[in-house]
């Protein structure tokens, strides 16, 4: 391939393959994903000792991903993952200060951490894409276990927007009832994190079948995702291997959606928030009559 045709990123050449990978590369993507930049300057045995795999594994994971040896696959995601001026180098000493001071300065250290590797997962462009793939006239929204918390936000600051925000919740016969109004006009937005949600292959069907356009944010499960979306912004949730994971990287990312979305709809985003502003001043003045 020369060098003038634009290389696939990481998670466009997982993608690819995600249907035949096995459970145990799926591991170790995420894995990688959690640290890209320690796995990057690591051994193909040290990355396979994270896992306790054979050295093997990690071999035949790379001429899936389209790598001719281990040693190409790992200067790709030096390209792609090492940088001048390091995040996780910037904030080592933070690191190691926190973990002697209590567990709040410790989160506060990891959460920095996480949001500024952030920028080497999603890019402002998919975001702009995303935004563009969800302004429609209504949004139908699934988060399966701690995403929940992020659907319902999504629900709300899409509604503020103008946009007609539908939650999917409940059984399965709820959400096959639910989703019985989606069409082609409609967007999917879905939230998976550990892994993959339980119901996500069948929403993604559906939205394929009726042609609604389709956006999933995710943890590092992202990529080994089936079907794949149209749509992935897919990013660690921690900013330390192996330490708490937490909400705040892809409620980033929705807010920079929102924002994203406001940015699009303009004049009439902006008169939605107007009409809520005079609509929350009549049902918080005194009791009605």
């Amino acid at each position: 391939m020369s060098d003038s045709k634009v290389q696939p990123t990481l998670i466009e050449r997982v993608q690819a393959v995600a249907e035949n990978l096995t459970a145990t590369e799926q591991r170790l993507i995420s894995e990688l994903l959690k640290a890209p930049h320690a796995v990057a300057i690591g051994t193909s045995s040290e990355f396979a000792a994270r896992l306790g795999v054979h050295e093997a594994t990690t071999s035949r994971l790379a001429r899936k991903l389209g790598f001719s040896s281990y040693s190409e696959f790992r200067d790709e995601l030096r390209r792609e993952f090492l940088k001048v001026a390091d995040p996780a180098e910037r904030i080592s000493a933070t690191l190691s200060d926190a973990m002697t001071h209590g567990f709040l300065p410790l989160l506060v250290a990891s959460e920095l951490a996480a949001l500024e590797a952030m920028t080497d997962h999603v890019t402002d462009a998919k975001i702009l894409e995303a935004a563009e793939k969800l302004d429609r006239s209504r949004v139908f929204i699934h988060g399966h276990g701690n995403a929940e918390a992020l659907a319902v936000l999504m629900e709300r600051r899409l509604r503020r927007l103008g946009i007609d925000s539908h939650p999917l919740t409940g059984s399965r016969r709820d959400l096959a009832e639910q989703m019985l109004t989606l069409s082609g006009d409609d967007a999917l937005l879905v939230f998976a994190f550990r892994r993959q949600p339980p119901d996500y292959a069948r929403l993604m069907d559906v939205a394929a079948e009726v042609g609604a356009s389709t956006v999933v944010i995710a943890g590092t499960v992202g990529a080994s995702l089936t079907p794949r979306p149209q749509v992935l912004l897919s990013a660690p949730r921690a900013g330390m291997p192996d330490s708490f994971q937490t909400l705040t990287v892809p409620m980033t990312i929705c807010n920079a959606i929102n924002l994203a979305l406001a940015a699009r709809r303009g004049g009439e985003a902006l008169s939605k928030l107007d009409r809520l502003g005079d609509l929350i001043a009549r049902f918080e003045k005194g009791p009605a009559r």
